[in-house]
């Protein structure tokens, strides 16, 4: 089965809006076809209630969601797949309990991290951050674009060839030379969501990645 991995995805975040569910609401009818549901520090219910929602408007509006981290709740509402950080469960765990089909991805900051993910086979390997970025309370060493390219320099000397999503407070400023080191698309938070228009960052965003990208995954 070949999966689809969005060169464009959209990490949820509350502020500036009120709720997770409405910044998804407001993303998606902006034109954002991947969400990955990050929610932090609230009873388990809860993420269960909001993850069922972002489930019907993704499905609403034919887009991806991806679960960060709650494997579980993943398979309880049948979201697309999960976004695994470098402290939770493995790929190989998390491909047990949600079946081939599902999607999962990966955190990675340096390229052991990347090595010991791909013994698993992830569908993508998230990794930054690009840059300081609030939305992490414990951040790994930034990277920026050096650090972007020794890696991605690295996986290709190693015959692994696993989309790379960059993350970490990035712009879309930062797209043009960022997509030239071979990554194979982006996830950003910050950047959206404080968009005076959704619809035209959204549209800005993909054209700067398709202008700009040539894949590792290629």
């Amino acid at each position: 089965m070949i999966k689809k991995i969005n060169k464009l995805q959209y990490i949820s975040q509350e502020k500036p809006f009120n709720s997770h569910v409405e910044a998804i609401k407001h993303v998606l009818e902006a034109g954002c076809k991947w969400i990955q549901l990050r929610i932090k520090n609230i009873e388990e219910q809860e993420i269960i209630r909001i993850a069922k929602e972002a489930k019907k408007l993704c499905e609403k509006h034919q887009a991806t969601l991806i679960m960060n981290d709650f494997v579980k709740i993943a398979k309880e509402i049948n979201a697309d797949g999960v976004h695994i950080g470098l402290n939770d469960m493995s790929v190989a765990e998390a491909r047990l309990i949600l079946g081939e089909n599902k999607i999962i991805g990966a955190t990675a900051n340096t390229i052991e991290h990347v090595k010991k993910h791909a013994q698993s086979t992830p569908d993508y390997i998230g990794i930054g951050p690009f840059r300081f970025t609030q939305t992490k309370e414990k951040l790994s060493p930034i990277l920026g674009i050096d650090g972007y390219q020794k890696v991605l320099d690295e996986m290709k000397q190693l015959g692994l060839y696993i989309p790379v999503i960059a993350v970490g407070g990035i712009t879309a400023e930062d797209l043009p030379e960022l997509m030239q080191t071979g990554i194979h698309g982006v996830a950003i938070s910050g950047d959206i969501n404080h968009a005076m228009d959704l619809g035209q960052k959204i549209i800005s965003l993909n054209q700067l990645i398709s202008n700009n990208s040539f894949s590792i995954s290629t």
